[in-house]
Protein backbone atom coordinates (compact mmCIF):
# COMPACT_ATOMS: atom_id res chain seq x y z
CA UNK A 1 0.00 0.00 0.00
CA UNK A 2 1.52 3.50 -1.45
CA UNK A 3 -0.61 5.56 1.28
CA UNK A 4 0.41 9.07 1.60
CA UNK A 5 2.80 9.90 -0.70
CA UNK A 6 3.88 13.51 -2.24
CA UNK A 7 2.88 16.76 -1.79
CA UNK A 8 0.77 19.72 -2.58
CA UNK A 9 -0.14 23.32 -2.38
CA UNK A 10 -3.17 24.56 -2.63
CA UNK A 11 -5.20 27.95 -1.91
CA UNK A 12 -8.06 28.35 0.60
CA UNK A 13 -10.88 29.94 -0.77
CA UNK A 14 -12.94 32.98 0.19
CA UNK A 15 -15.15 30.60 2.98
CA UNK A 16 -11.77 28.97 4.06
CA UNK A 17 -12.07 25.67 2.23
CA UNK A 18 -9.38 23.85 0.70
CA UNK A 19 -9.21 20.62 -1.66
CA UNK A 20 -7.59 17.90 -0.06
CA UNK A 21 -5.47 16.74 -3.04
CA UNK A 22 -7.30 13.65 -4.95
CA UNK A 23 -4.81 10.95 -3.75
CA UNK A 24 -4.99 11.76 -0.32
CA UNK A 25 -8.67 11.45 -0.72
CA UNK A 26 -8.47 8.36 -2.44
CA UNK A 27 -6.30 6.70 0.61
CA UNK A 28 -8.55 8.18 3.43
CA UNK A 29 -11.56 6.36 0.96
CA UNK A 30 -9.36 3.23 1.08
CA UNK A 31 -8.89 3.41 4.74
CA UNK A 32 -12.93 3.64 5.44
CA UNK A 33 -12.23 6.92 7.57
CA UNK A 34 -15.35 9.44 7.29
CA UNK A 35 -13.73 13.02 7.53
CA UNK A 36 -10.65 13.20 8.69
CA UNK A 37 -8.47 13.05 12.30
CA UNK A 38 -6.87 16.30 13.37
CA UNK A 39 -4.02 17.10 15.85
CA UNK A 40 -1.79 19.58 16.10
CA UNK A 41 1.93 17.49 15.64
CA UNK A 42 3.76 17.46 18.88
CA UNK A 43 7.23 18.07 16.78
CA UNK A 44 6.61 21.19 14.31
CA UNK A 45 4.66 23.69 13.31
CA UNK A 46 2.26 21.27 11.11
CA UNK A 47 -1.07 19.55 11.82
CA UNK A 48 -0.99 16.12 11.62
CA UNK A 49 -4.08 14.62 9.28
CA UNK A 50 -5.61 10.87 8.24
CA UNK A 51 -7.82 8.09 9.01
CA UNK A 52 -8.21 4.94 10.73
CA UNK A 53 -4.17 4.04 10.49
CA UNK A 54 -2.84 7.30 12.40
CA UNK A 55 -5.57 6.40 15.02
CA UNK A 56 -4.22 2.79 15.50
CA UNK A 57 -0.73 4.24 15.75
CA UNK A 58 -2.00 6.29 18.70
CA UNK A 59 -3.77 3.88 20.63
CA UNK A 60 -0.70 1.86 19.84
CA UNK A 61 1.45 4.02 21.53
CA UNK A 62 -1.31 4.92 24.52
CA UNK A 63 -1.54 1.22 25.03
CA UNK A 64 1.99 1.14 26.10
CA UNK A 65 0.83 3.04 29.08
CA UNK A 66 -1.58 1.62 32.01
CA UNK A 67 -4.67 3.23 31.81
CA UNK A 68 -6.00 5.86 34.22
CA UNK A 69 -2.25 6.81 34.89
CA UNK A 70 -0.56 10.26 34.54
CA UNK A 71 1.09 9.20 31.55
CA UNK A 72 -1.83 7.66 29.88
CA UNK A 73 -3.71 10.47 30.28
CA UNK A 74 -1.59 13.45 29.54
CA UNK A 75 -0.69 11.38 26.03
CA UNK A 76 -4.62 11.09 25.54
CA UNK A 77 -5.49 14.56 26.42
CA UNK A 78 -2.64 15.51 23.81
CA UNK A 79 -3.56 13.01 21.17
CA UNK A 80 -7.24 12.74 21.27
CA UNK A 81 -8.57 15.42 23.63
CA UNK A 82 -6.67 18.55 21.56
CA UNK A 83 -7.63 17.11 17.85
CA UNK A 84 -10.63 17.42 15.28
CA UNK A 85 -12.27 15.78 13.00
CA UNK A 86 -13.52 17.82 10.00
CA UNK A 87 -15.60 16.60 7.57
CA UNK A 88 -14.88 16.50 4.08
CA UNK A 89 -17.25 18.05 1.31
CA UNK A 90 -18.93 16.55 -1.66
CA UNK A 91 -16.01 18.55 -3.76
CA UNK A 92 -13.48 17.09 -1.31
CA UNK A 93 -12.96 19.90 0.79
CA UNK A 94 -12.34 20.89 4.34
CA UNK A 95 -12.38 24.30 6.48
CA UNK A 96 -9.05 25.18 8.26
CA UNK A 97 -9.94 25.72 11.98
CA UNK A 98 -8.69 28.42 14.14
CA UNK A 99 -6.01 25.52 15.63
CA UNK A 100 -4.97 24.55 12.08
CA UNK A 101 -4.37 28.47 11.62
CA UNK A 102 -3.27 29.38 15.08
CA UNK A 103 -0.62 26.00 15.31
CA UNK A 104 0.74 26.23 11.58
CA UNK A 105 0.35 29.93 10.45
CA UNK A 106 -2.00 29.40 7.60
CA UNK A 107 -3.01 32.22 5.88
CA UNK A 108 -4.16 31.86 1.75
CA UNK A 109 -2.14 28.75 0.68
CA UNK A 110 -1.90 25.07 2.48
CA UNK A 111 0.88 22.56 1.49
CA UNK A 112 -0.36 18.78 2.41
CA UNK A 113 2.40 16.63 3.20
CA UNK A 114 2.33 12.67 2.27
CA UNK A 115 4.35 11.11 5.16
CA UNK A 116 2.98 7.53 4.52
CA UNK A 117 0.45 6.64 7.18
CA UNK A 118 -0.89 10.17 8.25
CA UNK A 119 -0.20 13.24 5.83
CA UNK A 120 0.96 16.81 7.75
CA UNK A 121 -1.06 20.20 6.80
CA UNK A 122 2.02 23.24 6.70
CA UNK A 123 1.90 26.24 5.91
CA UNK A 124 4.02 26.28 2.56
CA UNK A 125 6.73 28.23 3.58
CA UNK A 126 7.24 26.30 6.86
CA UNK A 127 7.17 23.12 4.83
CA UNK A 128 9.55 24.31 2.79
CA UNK A 129 12.26 25.29 5.63
CA UNK A 130 10.90 21.80 7.60
CA UNK A 131 11.34 19.75 4.36
CA UNK A 132 15.41 21.43 4.20
CA UNK A 133 16.03 20.30 7.59
CA UNK A 134 14.55 16.75 7.15
CA UNK A 135 16.29 16.21 4.33
CA UNK A 136 19.71 17.46 5.96
CA UNK A 137 19.01 15.32 8.70
CA UNK A 138 17.37 11.75 6.61
CA UNK A 139 20.92 12.26 4.68
CA UNK A 140 22.70 11.98 8.08
CA UNK A 141 20.93 9.29 9.46
CA UNK A 142 21.64 7.62 6.20
CA UNK A 143 25.70 7.73 5.82
CA UNK A 144 25.56 6.93 9.85
CA UNK A 145 26.35 10.38 10.88
CA UNK A 146 23.08 11.17 13.38
CA UNK A 147 21.73 8.29 14.69
CA UNK A 148 17.88 7.80 14.50
CA UNK A 149 15.75 9.47 17.30
CA UNK A 150 14.71 6.76 20.03
CA UNK A 151 10.68 6.86 20.65
CA UNK A 152 9.39 7.32 23.79
CA UNK A 153 10.28 4.62 26.46
CA UNK A 154 12.65 3.78 24.15
CA UNK A 155 16.34 3.40 25.35
CA UNK A 156 18.72 6.27 23.92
Amino acid sequence: MAGFVSHFTNRLDAKGRVSIPAPFRAVLARDGFEGLYCIASPHCAAVDAGGNELLSEIQTRLDAFAKLSPDHDALAVALFGASETPKIDGDGRIMISDMVREHTGITDQVTFAGLGYKFQIWEPEKFREHRAEAQKRALAMLSGQVAPTPLPGEPA
